[in-house]
């Protein structure tokens, strides 16, 4: 089935299993919007659910809304380096953060433009680490109502709650907050290593249809 997707930051379980599960095309011409997984992501830490969030270049005033496209990323904040450190103290004592960190550890170095480029660059090295050819068709034009394919876009909403029915694995900080569901893919990759991968694909897709 083909399945329309935003490009989001570290992408949650249901975003990546869907992907995983389906033909995806990418909405690439939409407009930006705030409180979306655009340019913010969830983790595990000793806190509980922790967010990481991207800080961007606003447009606002004459200029109105922007392209996500379009969207800056602000590096004059050394954002990179302080989400790269929080996943390490976060993870670092996980079954597999070291045998992925080399592999990740470009996405916090690199420096990007644009939000969108890095999202995707960022979606591709993780498909790498779990051994998936994420696809790489996109869309030309903006749709409020696309035809011939399922419109998973809703799935960037951070303040919809999703019940995505996840199968429980062992988090680092289990015992402490019990199990978190619907976090980062990097959570599920650190904690079960090459397991991920059969785990994405028998991911009940559910919610999709909720």
């Amino acid at each position: 089935m083909d399945v329309l997707l935003h490009p989001t930051y570290l992408p949650n379980i249901a975003t990546f299993a869907t992907l995983f599960q389906n033909t995806i095309i990418w909405e690439v011409c939409d407009n930006y919007q705030k409180q979306t997984y655009r340019n913010r992501a969830f983790i595990c830490t000793d806190q509980g659910k922790f967010m990481l969030n991207i800080p961007i270049k606003h447009v606002g005033g004459k200029e109105g809304r922007q392209k996500y496209k379009e969207v800056r990323l602000d590096n004059d904040y050394r954002w990179q380096r302080q989400h790269w450190r929080t996943l390490q103290t976060a993870y670092r004592t996980s079954p597999f953060f070291e045998y992925y960190e080399d592999d990740l550890a470009p996405i916090f170095v690199n420096k990007y433009q644009y939000l969108l480029d890095f999202n995707l660059k960022t979606i591709d090295i993780i498909g790498n680490c779990l051994q998936f050819k994420v696809n790489k068709r996109y869309t030309d034009h903006y749709e409020l109502n696309p035809q011939g394919v399922f419109d998973a876009r809703f799935l960037v909403n951070a303040k919809k709650t999703i019940d995505i029915n996840q199968k429980s694995y062992t988090q680092v900080f289990n015992t402490r907050h019990g199990f978190i569901e619907n976090c980062s893919v990097l959570d599920l990759l650190f904690n079960e290593g090459p397991a991920s991968l059969d785990y994405l694909m028998n991911q009940n897709l559910d919610f999709l249809n909720a």
